[in-house]
């Protein structure tokens, strides 16, 4: 009953990141599964049998708070699916370990993401040009799938991210979409993983903990992730996908941990640093429009105090 507890505890802290921030369930799921020495097929495997659960009641929810562009939803999930089954068939088979490159990748991301959002002069203009299409949400929602089964973890991290990079569409409608397409990846690595898994190193109980916390924890993440100004919202989503990837990137070429715990603390530190300075930027800001609102602009305060001395 302990282990179920904390399993299920495991998925309700992955499942309120994940919500809010569009990433990191399969990643911090498979994590906790791995440190309990579970074999990396079976740890991907579980996670996203739990997601078909977890995903489906956060894109309820990011429906219900409006955070899904439907367009969007559509055309990423049915490549995302297919790289799905293709990521389960490989990490199967697999001989090797690509995570340390995929990393490194998600980690190029995760920078030009915060340094996008936690900007005053970038973040100024978060959505600009039209809605992204097919030629783009098609190769994305098929790399990031498949990575995502493969790696036990990185449909948010790939997807999230470069939409996140593109800025073609708001931070919440990018989470709550790819929280919401996320469903159908995850029905469709768990049908790859079944038919391709021996299911006798399975434990369900462990997959239902994980599921049942996500669920608890799905209707809360997606009405944090309205409440959050854009700005902090991408510094968040930006500084996680450091953290995780730069930790997975170090571990990977087996730095030792007296030089990768300092590094984590400094990145952590700095992390915090721009999230506070974002909520900051982001208080300023609603400020500004309501003095805007009120016809009143910072111009016509300074023009105004000469007379009102006088």
């Amino acid at each position: 009953m302990r282990a179920f507890l904390l399993f299920a505890l495991a998925g309700l802290i992955a499942q309120l990141v994940d919500g809010s921030l569009g990433m990191a369930y399969g990643v911090t799921s498979t994590s906790v599964l791995l440190a309990a020495g579970t074999a990396p097929a079976v740890a991907s495997a579980s996670v996203h049998l739990a997601e078909v659960g977890t995903t489906l009641v956060s894109g309820a929810s990011h429906w219900r708070f409006g955070n899904v562009d439907w367009r969007v939803v559509g055309i990423l999930a049915v490549p995302g699916a297919i790289g799905a089954v293709l990521g389960a068939y490989v990490l199967v088979n697999m001989t090797e370990d690509a995570e340390p490159y995929m990393a490194g990748i998600l980690l190029l991301l995760g920078l030009y993401v915060l340094l996008r959002f936690s900007s005053r002069a970038v973040a100024r203009r978060v959505v600009s040009g039209p809605r992204p299409g097919g030629k783009f949400l098609g190769p994305l929602g098929l790399v990031a799938g498949f990575l995502d089964a493969s790696g036990g973890g990185g449909w948010g991290p790939v997807a999230t991210s470069s939409l996140l990079a593109s800025g073609r569409l708001e931070p919440r409608k990018v989470v709550g979409s790819v929280d919401t397409s996320e469903f159908v990846v995850a029905l469709a690595a768990s049908i790859g993983f079944l038919f391709t898994l021996s299911q006798e190193g399975i434990d369900y109980l462990v997959v239902l903990a994980l599921m049942i916390g996500g669920m608890i924890a799905a209707p809360f993440a997606a009405y944090l992730v309205r409440l959050l100004p854009a700005r902090v919202l991408g510094t968040a989503a930006g500084g996680l996908i450091v953290v995780t990837n730069t930790r997975t990137l170090l571990k990977g070429f087996d730095v030792p941990s007296s030089i990768l715990t300092p590094v984590l603390i400094v990145l952590a530190v700095a992390w915090v640093a721009a999230v506070v300075v974002a909520v900051r930027s982001a208080r300023r800001e609603l400020a500004e429009r309501a003095e805007h609102a009120d016809g009143t602009t910072p111009e016509d305060e300074s023009a105004d105090a000469p007379s009102a001395q006088a």
